[in-house]
């Protein structure tokens, strides 16, 4: 038995065996190092990731079956276009009458045509309802542009009388 083991087991077979040896060695070192590395990008605890992945072969698929969808970059990402998303959406709110959605500018809603605002009689800019004075050129709410201008005038003309 050992005549025909030692026929078997030439320098090349040994050669070769080695050679097959060292490269299971070589991957299952880079399996490992991709395991951290991949577990640290995901935001994951990687040192318990490289234990677990120092079991050969059962290690790293365990990983690959329980690590995180998204690396966190894309997380971080994400969570950014969600927060300009919300961003963007607080320009409208909704119809009070239909819930149609209307920008926050609007003075009629497009859909059931509900007042939603004033607009400013001197200004013609969109108010809140319960504002008592515009904003952008101070007049009062409900009080005409035309008539402010007239008695301006009007004083004018008769302190100019005097």
């Amino acid at each position: 038995m050992s005549e025909l083991l030692s026929q078997l087991w030439t320098p090349e077979l040994q050669a070769a065996f080695t050679v097959v040896l060292v490269l299971l060695v070589i991957l299952y070192v880079l399996s490992i190092v991709w395991v951290v590395r991949d577990a640290y990008l995901r935001g994951t605890a990687w040192y318990i990731w490289a234990i677990v992945s120092l079991v050969p072969v059962l290690g790293v698929i365990a990983y690959c079956l329980l690590r995180p969808p998204l690396l966190q970059l894309d997380r971080d990402e994400q969570e950014l276009e969600i927060a300009l998303k919300q961003r963007q959406l607080m320009k409208y709110g909704e119809c009070a009458a239909c819930g149609y959605p209307v920008e926050a500018d609007f003075v009629l809603c497009p859909n059931c045509h509900t007042q939603l605002k004033n607009l400013c009689m001197r200004c013609n800019h969109a108010l809140e309802p319960s504002w008592t004075v515009c904003p952008y050129c101070a007049t009062p709410v409900g009080a005409p542009a035309a008539s402010t201008g007239r008695r301006r005038s009007s004083q004018g003309r008769s302190g100019s009388q005097k």
